[in-house]
């Protein structure tokens, strides 16, 4: 299992589907895997996904604005 991380832009609904777009093809930002730490462990989010769903390992805001999240790539059983 590996953790995952995702943006979230609160400015994106202001974005065309264009630069929706280019900003997709223009990341360059590769996901890192930096090990895997247990839930309970971080202490920071909790969260009780079902079966299906994603565990979240922490939410904060950047410099930028932007709401970054961290999850697991393996979804709960």
């Amino acid at each position: 299992m590996a953790l995952q991380t995702m943006e979230l832009d609160p400015n994106a609904q202001a974005y065309t589907d264009n630069e929706i777009v280019d900003k997709i093809n223009s990341a360059t930002n590769a996901i890192t895997r930096d090990g895997s730490l247990d839930q309970d462990s971080l202490g920071l989010v909790l969260t009780a996904p079902g079966s299906g769903d994603y565990f979240i390992k922490f939410i904060q805001r950047g410099v930028d604005g932007k709401l970054q999240v961290v999850y697991d790539d393996v979804p709960a059983v």
